[in-house]
C-alpha cells in the first residue's frame, strides 16, 4: 500500500473515532451528585434547579432514604419559590407516604402556612381560609408544644378574624340588597360560630341593623344595646345611635 493510502486511511480512522466519542452521551452522574447540586441551587436561592435536580434524585430510585430526603426537598423549594398550591401538594403526598417521619410536625406545619400564604380577601374564594384553619388546628391537636405552635395559633386567631370578616361581608350585601331574613340568618349564625372575635362589633351592626329593617325595632333595639355594651369604644355605636 503506498504512502498516501496510509495516510488517507489513518485520516479516515481519526475521523471515525472523533465521530463516535462526539456521539457518546455525556456520564451520568450519581443520584448523591444531583442531591448535592440540588443543595447547592436551594442556597444560592435557584429554587426551579433545585427542585429539577431533586426530581433526578426521586427518579434514580437510588436509595428509600435519599429519595425521601428529595421528596422533602422539593416541597421545600416549591414553598421557597412561593408556589404554595405545589407545596401544599407536596407536603401532603409527603406526610401520606410518611406518617412516622420525625419531621411530621414541620410538615404539617409548612402545609399550614402553604395554605395561608393563599389567602388573598374577603372578597375572593375562600377555601384557602378554611384548608388553613383545619391544618392548623390539626397541628395543634397533634403537636401543642411544638416549636412552631405559638405562630400556627397567632395566624389561626387571623384566620378566623378573616371567617368573620367574610361573614360580614355576606350578611352585608343581603342587607344591602334587601334581603333582610338571609342576612339575619347569616349575621346570627355568626355571633354563635365566632364568640369573642374582636369584629363582632360589625357583625352587630349590621344584624341590628337588618332587625329595624325587616320591621322588628325591638329586636333591633336589642343587639344594638349590645354592640353598645360589649364595643363601647366603637364607632359603628355612633351609626346605631343615629339609626
Amino acid at each position: 500500500m503506498s504512502l498516501r493510502a496510509l495516510l488517507h486511511l489513518a485520516l479516515l480512522s481519526t475521523l471515525v473515532l472523533l465521530s463516535a466519542c462526539a456521539s457518546a452521551p455525556p456520564p451520568t452522574k450519581s443520584a448523591q451528585t444531583n442531591f448535592q447540586d440540588g443543595e447547592t441551587a436551594y442556597a444560592s436561592g435557584h429554587y426551579e434547579d433545585a427542585i429539577t435536580q431533586w426530581k433526578k434524585v426521586k427518579e434514580s430510585y437510588s436509595s428509600p432514604e435519599l429519595t425521601t430526603q428529595a421528596e422533602l426537598k422539593i416541597a421545600d423549594a416549591q414553598f421557597k419559590n412561593k408556589a404554595y398550591i405545589e407545596s401544599a401538594a407536596g407536603y401532603e403526598d409527603f406526610r401520606k407516604l410518611h406518617p412516622t417521619h420525625e419531621k411530621g410536625a414541620f410538615v404539617l406545619y409548612r402545609i399550614a402556612l402553604s395554605h395561608y400564604y393563599q389567602i388573598t380577601g374577603i372578597d375572593t374564594e375562600q377555601t384557602p381560609v378554611k384548608n388553613a384553619v383545619t391544618s392548623m388546628e390539626s397541628f395543634l391537636n397533634r403537636y401543642p408544644d411544638s416549636e412552631y405552635s405559638a405562630e400556627v395559633r397567632q395566624k389561626l386567631a387571623d384566620c378566623r378574624i378573616k371567617q368573620l370578616e367574610y361573614e360580614n361581608y355576606v350578611g352585608n350585601f343581603y342587607l344591602r340588597t334587601g334581603k333582610y331574613p338571609s342576612a339575619i340568618k347569616r349575621l346570627n349564625e355568626a355571633l354563635l360560630k365566632f364568640p369573642g372575635s374582636p369584629k363582632l362589633d360589625q357583625t352587630l351592626f349590621y344584624l341590628g341593623k337588618a332587625y329595624l329593617k325587616s320591621g322588628a325595632p325591638v329586636q333591633g333595639k336589642r343587639i344594638f344595646q349590645r354592640l353598645s355594651t360589649e364595643f363601647p369604644a366603637s364607632p359603628l355605636n355612633r351609626d346605631a345611635a343615629s339609626l
